[in-house]
């Protein structure tokens, strides 16, 4: 079903005012917009990973498939957050966020890089663009920050919460379906610029055979957005979340809490995928994860809200 569609049938069903429901609470706050309860099946099927083309080393991830049911509205930004609105963040704590990130060489390897921070990832971006070279723990920081500047609780979402949001009613691989038609006019990916530039060959497997118009990240809010309102949901920069990793779902919360570890947490979900990604990992359904401290110019965030 396709994301207009979504959009006038959750109108139909909840009243015209809900995809309306956006604010934000101080001027450099994120747009945040609200997203209504509901209930959808988290994860993908075998059969999703055979499709997509799915290494076999990735695939069991994102399983079994199990109902969630999110019983509370909650809110969630509109966009990823921006290099301006960390850059207010980093002033006002003075936070250190390090000196180096990770990045692709010209040799094409792809290791952590002295000199390379969120105001100088290797590649020019705009004050709009999202910002990257952000670790689990500097997001963490920036939302502890919101929550103090705005008395609101602001945190990072589940990784159910997320999966949801991104969703938007949908069921298919990618929030505007399953077929790889149209993906630049929906996200920014690796497409045929970033081919171009690597001097790689153009396979599906690689690339998305299309062009976003951008080389690396792109301007949050460029492409069009989900049923719910929210922009760049699947690209652009991969999106941490609060959660603990785990090899799969089993055991996985079905309300929409935070899946935490039953000791340390050595790793972080993140979602989402960014411009630098393939097809296969660009699905609402698709998880990965990273250390807290990890900082690369493919990863950044989104910001929730409870009500």
């Amino acid at each position: 079903m396709r994301s207009w569609w979504l959009a006038f049938a959750l109108s139909a069903i909840m009243g015209p005012a809900w995809a309306q429901q956006s604010f934000r609470d101080c001027p450099t706050c994120p747009e945040m917009v609200v997203i209504p309860p509901g209930s959808f099946t988290m994860g993908v099927a075998a059969a999703e990973e055979e499709r997509e083309g799915v290494p076999a080393y990735f695939r069991g991830r994102s399983a079994p498939q199990h109902r969630v049911t999110i019983g509370y509205a909650f809110s969630l930004g509109r966009h990823e957050v921006t290099r301006g609105q960390f850059a207010a963040f980093a002033q006002a704590t003075g936070r250190d966020t390090g000196t180096s990130c990770w990045t692709l060489r010209a040799d094409g390897n792809y290791v952590e890089t002295a000199g390379r921070d969120w105001r100088d990832p290797g590649f020019a971006q705009t004050e709009n663009d999202p910002v990257v070279c952000v670790s689990w723990e500097d997001a963490q920081a920036y939302v502890e920050w919101l929550k103090r500047t705005t008395g609101k609780g602001y945190r990072l979402p589940s990784e159910a919460e997320w999966e949801y949001a991104v969703r938007a009613g949908s069921q298919s691989a990618r929030y505007w379906g399953d077929s790889l038609d149209g993906t630049c006019l929906q996200a920014n990916v690796a497409d045929l610029t970033l081919a171009s530039r690597f001097n790689a060959e153009k396979n599906p497997e690689r690339f998305f055979l299309c062009t976003d118009g951008h080389l690396h990240t792109a301007p949050v809010g460029s492409f069009r957005p989900n049923a719910f309102g929210l922009h760049d949901a699947l690209g652009n920069a991969w999106e941490w979340t609060g959660d603990c990793s785990h090899d799969t779902y089993n055991g996985a919360p079905a309300n929409g809490d935070y899946w935490h570890a039953s000791g340390d947490c050595p790793f972080r979900v993140a979602r989402g995928g960014s411009w630098f990604n393939n097809p296969w990992s660009v699905r609402a359904g698709y998880r990965f994860w990273f250390t807290p401290g990890y900082r690369s110019y493919e990863v950044g965030f989104r910001v929730a809200r409870t009500n």
